[in-house]
């Protein structure tokens, strides 16, 4: 199992000190950006060892005023790490929030990422 989540939190924490893979305790705290694997899975399993796994990370921005400019970094921070973006919308509520998913399949050995997931 590959784990990258300390590179995806070092590019985010590039884009905005306040970043956490949790709920922040005090959520009026604005902005923050909130992260989470929600998936690592095997697609590749050969010499009875996982080769390549396929990784998606959600990122939420948090702010009382626009995301826009945040979401443009993080996506510029993200990118940067072969990470490509699969999912970017808004729930402009009272406070506004921003959703993206990135995802990515990763060779374990040498952390080459891999874009061919069927559309």
């Amino acid at each position: 199992m590959i784990n990258v989540k300390d590179q995806v939190y070092r590019a985010l924490k590039g884009v905005c000190k306040n970043t956490m893979d949790s709920y922040p305790p005090q959520p009026d705290k604005l902005p923050f950006i909130f992260y989470a694997e929600e998936q690592n899975k095997v697609v590749e399993w050969t010499d009875n060892r996982e080769q390549k796994a396929q990784l998606r990370y959600r990122i939420e921005i948090w702010s009382n005023s626009s995301t826009s400019q945040m979401a443009l970094d993080v996506d510029a921070a993200i990118s940067k790490l072969g990470l490509i973006r699969t999912d970017c919308n808004d729930n402009n509520g009272e406070r506004k929030c921003k959703l993206m998913r990135y995802e990515g399949i990763i060779d374990v050995n040498d952390e080459t990422v891999y874009w061919n997931f069927e559309q």
